[in-house]
């Protein structure tokens, strides 16, 4: 049974259609990759499996139980526990400025309450650990890199121990060199535990990390599929001249 079930989620914003339509599934233990040119819809999407944007049509499910559907009324109380499922790693980190490092990734626990503050503390530093940042454990983000902010950023959301880790193009706002920290952290978490979303437009990292891969154009998904299908066997000519534009080779 897949662990998240998406079933035909529509948004729009006035009268601008940006998702038309997008029903997917993910499995326990799985990375998707979702790929395409801006505007194709994917934060928005990620924005609506967050709780931080509603879809206007459209359900999920969460190991075969629904936890959303668009005719439906839900209460505040009721969003953050369904929210609690997914953690989102945003693409400009979004740390607290007045924390250090071990009081951003304690903070959400300890509001939440779930566990003592000696559990949550003990918890954290594992997490820093987990990322390479121990040396860091008590600087604050204006002492840190923008690829240390985004691993601090993970080890927050990977705090509140989501079922599904989402990532909103986590090495966009990072200079190149500091790329490759994050993405090594990021396919680190890569195990049987760790279902992860992550639109990236990093076409390496789709291709040799994710277990499937979703391309995304005009507000549908165009072409989904494993890396090999979708980076050596497109079938569809938006994919194939979206990859040509993105790859030297594909």
């Amino acid at each position: 049974m897949a662990v998240l079930e998406i079933r035909d989620i529509k948004k729009s914003f006035g009268n601008t259609e940006v998702l038309k339509g997008i029903s997917f599934s993910v499995e326990k233990g799985e990375v998707v990759a979702i790929i395409g040119s801006s505007g194709s819809g994917k934060t928005t999407l990620l924005r609506c499996l967050n709780f931080l944007e509603r879809p206007d049509n459209g359900s999920f499910l969460f190991n075969g139980e629904e936890i959303f559907a668009a005719d439906k009324k839900y209460s505040d109380d009721e969003i953050r526990q369904k929210r609690l499922h997914f953690g989102l790693v945003f693409q400009s980190f979004n740390l607290f400025p007045q924390y250090n490092v071990l009081k951003n990734v304690m903070l959400s626990p300890t509001l939440l309450k779930l566990g003592t503050q000696q559990e949550i503390e003990d918890n954290a530093h594992r997490l820093i650990k987990r990322v390479g940042l121990t040396e860091k454990i008590n600087n604050y983000p204006c002492e840190l890199s923008g690829g240390q902010q985004q691993r601090v950023a993970i080890a927050r959301a990977l705090a509140l121990e989501p079922d599904i880790l989402c990532f909103d193009e986590p090495t966009s706002a990072l200079d190149p060199e500091l790329t490759g920290e994050v993405l090594k952290v990021i396919k680190s978490l890569k195990s049987g535990d760790s279902t992860m979303i992550v639109v990236t437009h990093e076409m390496d990292f789709a291709k040799n990390v994710a277990d499937k891969v979703i391309f995304m154009a005009d507000g549908v998904i165009e072409e989904m599929g494993t890396p090999e299908d979708v980076f050596n066997n497109p079938k569809s000519e938006k994919t194939r001249s979206f990859l040509n534009k993105s790859l030297e080779v594909i």
